[in-house]
């Protein structure tokens, strides 16, 4: 033994060594990892040659070794950390020469990259990074930070400590729209700080809000970091649980489990959602709580006021509270009491199939032991009862087609049932209803007859829709009976547009928003996966920039405009009409539906390149897609690196090895304390790419191998590797921020300010320890 240290041992050190110093190098990260995998490999098989590298091995021929398999210890939970006394034998780390082990490197990271990077099943969903950071860097690019960070602190500034809370929503904000750490902290490092530091904010609470408010985006969706973790969750937890299955003697996951080994990014994306406002309100409360206990280093500041006219607090109250909370209200307790609702009585022409058991219950004695041991005895004996109740029954009842006379009676039944009025009529103008009492509140002086019309037209409209419009109306007949009522809502609308276009506040948050709400509902909502929803928010984010410059320079944005209007229009008419033209028999009311959702479609992608030869033409749009393609190109390069890297790990029995270590342990909450600790730790000096592309592939065979919820498992790596960008001396958003801060601010200063936000992340990770509904509650909740 070299050293005393065994000889994979050694091999490991070598590698993490060459990584250390490929990083520190100064050398691209994306190619650096690349490089210390050439250099580690040819450090390791040069030291086997000369015979300095032993391995001590299980003497797999011994008595004692083939005792522990006659006892029925599986063969993988024989390690020399559990069984630290039996028999071993020295051998090479490189068995069959380190020749060979190159050429199956070589065949390996071949296939690796045909897998994970150009034609694998995760290549969609790598997509969305490309999408999602197009997204961020366009919405950057169009100083949608400054004018936050100038809103919020009229906002916020008044209240103490008020400008560092004002930082943190404008950070949350952001983490929303954008997701990009760097230009995050870098913007408001250059527009907030110097304001803080001039109102007499201690330099420790300014930067360390700054730094920490810009790293959201790595937690709240869209988040780059889950769609790169949720990629590689859902492999590994997938083979993990096969494995698990297998061992205990079942044949497949879904057997053993009840239910399909998978974890998407979607649902990701859904379980982040509340850690990301706990951090955010965690950070808020930490700067309030600063601000009371040493006023003079956070005091109130008073902002110039904001455009708009000011409102009384009983105006607000009821414009802005009451009426709202008494419409939604209303329509959900008519909703409870079958007023309001679907009429749908579409039917459909085969019969539902018949449920099966829980469980399965025809296996092998072997894995109904584990099962019960998985599951518990109660669920195993209802499984094995509902089996005989459908056993009885003469089996599982299939799907059957039904005749005409079946499929009448069911239609006869659904319309008798069916509600007064229409859930979607009701949903679109309770929500054009807002429109109006907002804008009734934001200009209460205002002339009221055109909203007042407005709001006539939404009674003339639930009118019309309890009156004329049923089940059995068509898309047709529904939209030419309430063409009047919506003509007069939308007279209303264009007069509340002005009125809420004088609110500094609805102004700049209010486009942002709309676009955060539309990629992140379809995707919380299961209406589409990530990557649509993130080809959206890079058209949206287009637009939205286009628009932005437009108004600058005082030009028209109408085209803008009437675009975001065809997109509404499309997906209206996509969703009431039958769109299916190719069919034998199409309707004249689905034709002309067809003609006008092609010819919005059309208008929506001349808004769309439109907007990309206004940027084009101001400047914008070249450096947005060099950018684009910089970051994307760094994040792909980074994950062949961490290929190559994680081959020669494996090629030296590394990867083995460190599994072997985490698999002595018996139980598997310890387990994942180590990792997170030795995630922690590595984010000293590791980016959140390296981690995710080096470390997770080699502990996750062991982490999701066991019973914890992937999606609490995953969640809690990502808000570990959140502080990744905080922790000293290389954390990135220090960089960032000491790059653009003043020269009074040292890095002391910075340091020392981000050091209670990285006690604040631990102590959010220990709350989602204590309380993983935290994490878990949302997904349940939203069907998948």
């Amino acid at each position: 033994m070299f050293l005393g240290l065994d000889g994979v041992e050694i091999g490991l050190i070598i590698v993490f060594l060459c990584l250390f110093g490929a990083i520190l190098s100064g050398f691209p990260v994306a190619f650096a990892i690349g490089g210390a995998a050439l250099i580690s490999f040819g450090i390791i098989a040069a030291l086997d040659s000369a015979g300095l590298l032993i391995h001590q091995a299980i003497d797999t021929g011994s008595d004692a070794y083939n005792a522990l398999l006659r006892e029925g210890v599986p063969p993988d939970a024989v390690s020399i950390f559990r069984y630290p006394d039996l028999p071993r034998v020295a051998e090479a780390v490189f068995p069959g020469g380190w020749e060979q082990a190159m050429d199956r490197n070589l065949s390996f990271i071949v296939n690796r990259m045909n897998e994970r990077v150009l034609a694998g099943q995760s290549i969609e969903t790598l997509l969305a990074v490309l999408m999602f950071v197009m997204m961020g860097i366009t919405l950057e690019r169009s100083k949608i930070a400054n004018d936050l960070l100038t809103t919020m602190a009229r906002v916020f500034g008044p209240l103490p400590g008020g400008l560092a809370v004002s930082i943190v929503v404008v950070g949350a904000f952001l983490a929303a729209s954008t997701g990009i750490v760097g230009a995050t902290v870098v913007t408001m490092g250059l527009l907030a700080l110097p304001t803080m530091l001039r109102n007499n904010y201690a330099p420790e609470l300014a930067t360390g809000v700054i730094a920490a408010s810009g790293t959201l985006g790595q937690i709240i969706p869209p988040s780059i970091v889950i769609v790169l973790l949720g990629t590689l969750a859902g492999d590994l937890y997938s083979a993990a649980q096969e494995e698990r299955a297998q061992l205990v003697g079942c044949s497949d996951a879904l057997t053993y489990l009840g239910e399909p080994a998978v974890v998407s990014v979607g649902t990701l994306f859904q379980a982040a959602l509340l850690p990301g406002i706990l951090l955010a309100v965690l950070y808020a409360a930490y700067a309030l709580a600063y601000a009371l206990l040493n006023p003079e280093k956070a005091p109130p500041v008073a902002m110039e006021p904001g455009s708009g006219e000011p409102v009384a607090r009983s105006e607000a109250l009821t414009w802005f509270l009451f009426i709202p909370a008494a419409l939604i209200g209303g329509t959900l307790l008519l909703s409870s009491m079958n007023v309001i609702g679907s009429q749908d009585v579409t039917v459909d022409s085969f019969s539902d199939a018949g449920q099966t058991a829980s469980l399965r219950t025809g296996v092998s004695e072997q894995c109904q032991a584990a099962m019960i041991d998985l599951h518990g005895q109660e669920a195993w004996d209802a499984a094995v009862a509902q089996q005989a109740e459908i056993d009885a029954a003469g089996g599982v009842q299939e799907s059957v087609k039904l005749s005409e006379e079946e499929i009448q009676t069911l239609r006869a039944e659904k319309i008798a049932n069916a509600p007064i009025l229409s859930s979607s009529i009701v949903t679109g103008f309770l929500l054009l209803a807002l429109v109006l009492t907002t804008a009734r509140g934001v200009s209460p002086s205002g002339n009221p007859r055109d909203l007042m019309i407005g709001g006539a037209g939404i009674l003339l409209a639930l009118a019309v829709d309890a009156a004329f419009i049923g089940p059995l109306t068509t898309p047709g007949q529904t939209v030419l009976l309430l063409a009047i009522p919506l003509a007069m809502v939308l007279y209303g609308c264009r007069t509340a547009a002005g009125y809420l276009g004088q609110s500094e506040l609805l102004r700049v948050v209010f486009p942002p928003l709309v676009l955060i709400v539309a990629v992140l509902g379809s995707i919380l909502g299961g209406i589409t996966n990530p990557t649509p929803a993130a080809a959206l928010g890079a058209g949206g984010a287009l637009m939205l920039a286009a628009y932005r410059r437009l108004a600058e320079e005082d030009g028209k944005g109408g085209v803008i405009i009437w675009s975001t209007f065809a997109i509404i229009v499309m997906i209206l008419v996509g969703v009431n009409f039958d769109l299916r033209v190719n069919q034998d028999s199409v309707s004249a009311e689905n034709w002309i539906a067809f003609i006008v959702a092609q010819g919005a479609y059309l208008f929506a992608m001349f808004g769309i390149l439109y907007a990309c030869w206004v940027l084009f033409a101001k400047g914008v749009l070249r450096p947005v897609v060099r950018e684009t393609a910089k970051v994307t190109s760094m994040v792909f390069t980074i994950l062949i690196g961490s290929q190559l890297l994680n081959l020669v790990v494996i090629s030296f029995g590394g990867e083995h090895y460190i599994q072997q270590f985490l698999r002595s342990y018996d139980s598997e909450i310890t387990v994942f304390l180590i990792v997170m600790l030795v995630l922690f730790i590595l984010g000293f000096v590791l980016d959140f790419l390296e981690i995710i592309y080096i470390v997770i592939p080699i502990v996750g065979p062991v982490i999701y191998g066991g019973t914890m919820d992937p999606k609490w498992v995953t969640i809690m790596i990502a808000v570990n590797l959140q502080t990744s960008f905080l922790t000293p001396p290389f954390g990135f958003a220090l960089f960032y921020l000491r790059g653009v801060a003043p020269k009074e601010v040292t890095t002391g200063h910075i340091y020392r300010g981000v050091l209670p936000f990285v006690l604040i992340q631990v102590a959010a990770l220990g709350l989602l320890w204590l309380v993983p509904s935290i994490v878990t509650i949302v997904p349940d909740l939203i069907p998948q």
